[in-house]
């Protein structure tokens, strides 16, 4: 599975997007448990990440299907 990352995590992980091996179909929390095994130095951001699957927001419990466009995005402040 192919995940985007945004901002700090992007950042963190040193890459916008990154290839998981994740057997779908799998939830959201086992995408980001996948990500943090994998890139252990994004673990802390992850908790604080919102979901997106097909460009809507995703709880940890939603389910990532073949062919779903996955993205995780930490909170970012601005004005």
């Amino acid at each position: 599975m192919n995940i985007l990352l945004f901002a700090g995590l992007a950042e963190a992980v040193g890459a916008a997007t990154v290839r998981l091996n994740v057997e779908l179909p799998a939830s959201v929390a086992d995408a980001k448990k996948a990500l943090a095994d994998a890139y252990p130095e994004a673990a802390k951001l992850l908790d604080s990440c919102f979901a997106a699957i097909n460009h809507a927001y995703a709880n940890d419990d939603a389910v990532i299907r073949p062919g779903d466009e996955v993205a995780f995005l930490p909170p970012v402040s601005g004005g």
